[in-house]
Protein backbone atom coordinates (compact mmCIF):
# COMPACT_ATOMS: atom_id res chain seq x y z
CA UNK A 1 0.00 0.00 0.00
CA UNK A 2 1.86 3.47 -0.72
CA UNK A 3 1.85 5.37 1.90
CA UNK A 4 0.37 9.36 1.61
CA UNK A 5 1.54 12.27 2.20
CA UNK A 6 0.16 14.36 5.39
CA UNK A 7 -0.87 17.50 4.41
CA UNK A 8 0.95 20.49 6.22
CA UNK A 9 -2.04 23.00 7.27
CA UNK A 10 -2.75 24.36 10.38
CA UNK A 11 -6.83 23.83 11.58
CA UNK A 12 -7.12 27.36 13.15
CA UNK A 13 -8.53 30.31 11.41
CA UNK A 14 -9.11 33.92 11.82
CA UNK A 15 -9.05 34.68 15.26
CA UNK A 16 -7.73 31.77 16.67
CA UNK A 17 -4.69 31.77 14.59
CA UNK A 18 -4.33 35.40 15.04
CA UNK A 19 -4.36 35.32 19.26
CA UNK A 20 -1.57 32.12 19.58
CA UNK A 21 0.76 33.91 16.60
CA UNK A 22 0.24 36.84 19.02
CA UNK A 23 0.69 34.41 22.12
CA UNK A 24 4.17 33.41 20.54
CA UNK A 25 5.07 36.79 19.80
CA UNK A 26 4.98 37.91 23.17
CA UNK A 27 6.49 34.93 24.66
CA UNK A 28 9.20 35.42 22.58
CA UNK A 29 9.70 38.88 23.12
CA UNK A 30 9.49 38.29 26.66
CA UNK A 31 11.61 34.98 27.05
CA UNK A 32 13.18 34.33 23.67
CA UNK A 33 17.07 33.57 23.59
CA UNK A 34 17.65 31.65 20.37
CA UNK A 35 16.08 30.09 17.30
CA UNK A 36 17.92 27.01 15.38
CA UNK A 37 16.66 25.35 12.63
CA UNK A 38 17.70 21.33 12.72
CA UNK A 39 17.32 18.72 9.81
CA UNK A 40 14.04 17.64 11.19
CA UNK A 41 12.48 20.95 12.26
CA UNK A 42 13.02 24.13 14.84
CA UNK A 43 14.37 24.47 17.74
CA UNK A 44 13.75 28.06 19.71
CA UNK A 45 15.16 28.57 23.75
CA UNK A 46 13.41 30.42 26.01
CA UNK A 47 14.85 31.95 29.52
CA UNK A 48 13.81 29.16 32.16
CA UNK A 49 11.45 32.37 34.28
CA UNK A 50 8.51 31.98 36.01
CA UNK A 51 5.51 31.19 34.04
CA UNK A 52 7.60 30.45 30.40
CA UNK A 53 6.99 26.96 30.99
CA UNK A 54 3.63 27.02 31.39
CA UNK A 55 3.07 29.20 28.54
CA UNK A 56 4.92 26.99 26.55
CA UNK A 57 3.27 24.13 27.70
CA UNK A 58 -0.14 25.67 26.73
CA UNK A 59 1.30 26.72 23.51
CA UNK A 60 2.22 23.70 22.17
CA UNK A 61 -0.68 22.12 23.10
CA UNK A 62 -2.44 23.89 20.39
CA UNK A 63 0.09 23.15 17.92
CA UNK A 64 -0.28 19.74 18.72
CA UNK A 65 -3.74 19.98 17.87
CA UNK A 66 -3.87 22.18 15.30
CA UNK A 67 -0.89 21.11 13.47
CA UNK A 68 -0.65 17.40 14.09
CA UNK A 69 1.58 16.81 10.60
CA UNK A 70 4.80 18.07 13.52
CA UNK A 71 5.50 16.65 17.03
CA UNK A 72 5.74 19.71 19.70
CA UNK A 73 7.36 19.45 22.82
CA UNK A 74 9.16 21.39 25.98
CA UNK A 75 12.74 20.15 27.06
CA UNK A 76 14.60 21.29 29.72
CA UNK A 77 18.58 21.86 28.69
CA UNK A 78 20.43 23.77 31.86
CA UNK A 79 18.94 26.96 32.72
CA UNK A 80 17.21 27.17 29.53
CA UNK A 81 13.68 25.75 28.01
CA UNK A 82 13.40 24.50 24.46
CA UNK A 83 10.38 24.15 22.43
CA UNK A 84 11.37 21.50 19.93
CA UNK A 85 8.95 21.19 16.78
CA UNK A 86 10.08 18.11 14.30
CA UNK A 87 8.18 16.78 11.30
CA UNK A 88 9.42 15.18 8.03
CA UNK A 89 9.30 16.13 4.36
CA UNK A 90 7.69 19.79 3.55
CA UNK A 91 6.59 19.96 6.97
CA UNK A 92 10.53 20.40 7.87
CA UNK A 93 10.64 22.88 5.42
CA UNK A 94 7.35 24.40 6.65
CA UNK A 95 8.76 24.82 10.17
CA UNK A 96 11.84 26.48 8.76
CA UNK A 97 9.95 29.33 7.80
CA UNK A 98 8.53 29.85 11.04
CA UNK A 99 9.25 32.08 14.09
CA UNK A 100 11.56 33.64 11.85
CA UNK A 101 11.67 37.16 14.01
CA UNK A 102 14.29 35.26 16.35
CA UNK A 103 17.51 35.64 15.26
CA UNK A 104 19.79 35.06 18.20
CA UNK A 105 21.49 31.83 18.39
CA UNK A 106 24.11 32.01 21.13
CA UNK A 107 25.14 28.66 22.49
CA UNK A 108 21.76 26.79 21.36
CA UNK A 109 22.91 23.58 20.17
CA UNK A 110 20.91 21.49 17.48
Amino acid sequence: MARREQTIACTLTGGDLAAQAERWRRLRNRAGIARVEVADGLRLAFGDESGVEGALQALIAVENECCPWARWEVLREGDRLIMQATSSGAGVATLHSMFVQVEHVDGLDP
